[in-house]
């Protein structure tokens, strides 16, 4: 737990000279790319992309011009990199949140485009500035996933993106990249030089397309032209990545022995992830496959051990044995200027959601709540700017970053258990409909 405590001096003990609690401006107008900026932006992304030897792949994208709307893939901060390349000529809007504003600034941010938001709330400003984007006959960018890839593979996406893109009427694009995540995974940013980079831009739906289309069909289309599957990737198409630190950080997403089924045990040295329980050793191949005793196992493609921890995480929700109550730390950002230390505080989860005390700015203590109905997912990061693990909860107007002071706290758990309560509350949801149709039927 060492290195989660230093968030003091990596966050709020930063240099700055007051605390600013004035909540970010979210119906600011966005301005346009800066258009003398936009050479030094395409150039910028041209030398940052060439270690990765960038192969682009355009589909059905002869004579589009703006407006239209871009989803993409969202593996790793190189996305940046790719989609202004894959989109040029032109100039974009793009999607972020605030802490990319606070960390470069919000002017350089506003210059090349940025509309800033909080994950996982639901935001009318947000939708207000895309549709004056589109109706300028600009390009948005959103990356639906709303976060780095765990394991390389594709997260949920809401079904609420179909509904966007039918309200604005414009033509839909994908780009899915591939390589960025497997470049730098988010529990380890070392850069790995051998990974090599590839984005397939399509048009999926023309305007008249999008007009004759259900929100079904254009949400069906979505989740299959950004569909990805890095490991996979890796091994088809052979690619050797001989970073000696590879596996280094996986055992913060692969949390639980799948030998002695311990939580919490995993460590990571080198290329092996192990158990400190049982002791048993995987080490990480250059092609990216775990392997057990010189041979391969069941889980040696990584996101098959993930995804039996999610169903661990709904069979302990569904014998009702899943809770979390603990001791956190917690930054606010409220803002593009500053984290704010508020302290020591307490986090329970449950199946009603989050529920979140802490001291306010005014050292009186509140608690928020985060229903389970409201949160589709939850945001997880695994070694956030040097200060370990944290998930993020956020309202209109502020998101708090929650660090672990206690045992029991991983990102990744907290998102399975988010996602499938999520999943409970849709479906007693739709009960309820269906069962208030037949009453009046």
């Amino acid at each position: 737990m060492d290195k989660n405590r230093d968030y003091k001096s990596s966050l709020s003990a930063r240099k700055r000279k007051k605390t600013d609690i004035k909540p970010f401006d979210r119906f600011r107008t966005p301005p346009k790319q800066n258009l003398f900026l936009m050479p030094l932006i395409w150039l910028l992304c041209f030398i940052l992309t060439r270690k990765g030897k960038l192969k682009i792949k355009r589909e059905r994208m002869k004579d589009l011009k703006p407006p239209f709307i871009v989803l993409g893939t969202h593996h790793a901060f190189s996305d940046f990199y790719v989609t202004p390349l894959a989109l040029f000529p032109y100039r974009a809007n793009y999607i972020s949140e605030l802490e990319g504003f606070e960390a470069f600034g919000e002017w350089i941010y506003r210059q090349v485009g940025c509309l800033g938001t909080r994950k996982f709330v639901n935001d009318i400003a947000l939708i207000k500035n895309i549709k004056k984007v589109v109706d300028r006959k600009g390009v948005i960018v959103i990356y639906p996933e709303a976060r780095y890839a765990n394991v390389g593979t594709t997260a949920l996406i809401p079904e609420s993106v179909g509904k966007l893109v039918k309200m604005l009427g414009v033509p839909l694009v994908t780009i899915n990249m591939r390589g960025n995540y497997l470049q730098s995974p988010i529990w380890n940013l070392s850069l790995r030089k051998d990974a090599r980079q590839e984005a397939i831009i399509s048009q999926v739906f023309t305007k008249e397309e999008v007009s004759k289309a259900t929100v079904e069909e254009i949400n069906c289309e979505i989740q299959k032209k950004l569909s990805f599957d890095e490991y996979s990737y890796q091994y088809e198409k052979k690619m050797k990545i001989s970073f000696e630190k590879r596996a280094e950080g996986l055992h913060n997403v692969l949390y639980r022995c799948p030998e002695c089924n311990f939580e919490f045990s995993t460590g990571s040295e080198g290329a092996d992830i192990y158990c400190k329980k049982c002791g048993v050793r995987f080490t990480m191949n250059e092609y990216g496959r775990l392997i057990k005793d010189g041979s391969e196992w069941r889980f040696s493609h990584i996101p098959d051990w993930y995804e039996w921890q999610r169903e661990c995480v709904k069979k302990e929700i569904d014998d009702g044995k899943y809770y979390f109550d603990g001791k956190v730390h917690i930054e606010s950002l409220p803002n593009a200027v500053n984290f704010i230390n508020l302290g020591t505080g307490r986090l329970v989860h449950n199946s009603s959601g989050y529920y979140l005390t802490f001291c306010d700015y005014e050292k009186q203590e509140e608690t928020l709540y985060f229903s389970s109905a409201s949160m589709l997912s939850v945001h997880t990061e695994y070694d956030y700017r040097n200060s370990g693990q944290c998930i993020t909860l956020s309202t209109l107007d502020n998101t708090y970053f929650i660090f672990p002071e206690c045992d029991g706290f991983n990102a990744t758990k907290f998102q399975f258990a988010t996602e499938y309560f999520f999943e409970i509350s849709k479906k007693h949801e739709n009960g309820l409909n269906k069962d208030s149709c037949n009453r009046r039927h």
